[in-house]
């Protein structure tokens, strides 16, 4: 159970913040604004659930406590000690990665394949569901550039990279089930 008594510290008045094993290291740090991106796609979800209903929200409150799972996967940097932590880090799994996959794929089987892209957009939960998947996608990118320096648990790059389709496929449903998407129209402006 965490208990947060006082909520500043003044451990980071310096520049410097602890990862989940201790360790203090720079907040501009490539682990620390993965995490951190991670956190801000949390916070978007926070903001499309208040236009989601039903199954969309209750798919996207799973969403959400992925998100903290994943962060406290991303702040133990660790791996290889795993078997004797104090006490064992929380990781990200296939499980999770799968259960994405599923409801991709439940949601895709309703909709018309796409013959144009489409913009961000239609209705407020699609666009807030855009948001999601553009900020999802800059943490798996932020994630993987992590992963190209150090260890990197790599269910949770895959389960970025489901994230954000699953957030595309989502705001489609959003948008009448495709119907109200918007087209993009190459060279309509020219």
């Amino acid at each position: 159970m965490v208990v947060l008594n006082k909520i500043y510290t003044r451990t980071g008045d310096a520049g410097e913040t602890a990862l989940g094993n201790g360790t203090r290291v720079a907040k501009y740090s490539a682990r620390v604004t993965a995490y951190g991106t991670v956190d801000e796609t949390n916070a978007t979800v926070g903001l499309a659930r208040l236009q989601a209903e039903g199954e969309m929200d209750a798919q996207l409150a799973m969403i959400q406590n992925d998100l903290f799972d994943l962060g406290a996967d991303l702040c133990r940097p660790d791996m290889e000690n795993d078997a004797t932590a104090a006490y064992p880090p929380l990781r990200m799994s296939d499980v999770q990665v799968l259960r994405l996959e599923n409801e991709i794929d439940a949601m895709n089987a309703r909709l018309t394949p796409l013959r144009s892209f489409i913009l961000p957009g239609g209705s407020a939960l699609a666009a807030h569901l855009h948001l999601c998947r553009t900020v999802s996608r800059r943490a798996e990118r932020l994630t993987v550039e992590l992963a190209g320096e150090e260890s990197v648990n790599a269910a949770a790059v895959k389960y970025l990279n489901r994230l954000s389709d699953w957030f595309f496929v989502a705001s489609r449903i959003a948008n009448n089930d495709g119907h109200d998407d918007v087209l993009w129209v190459p060279g309509a402006n020219r």
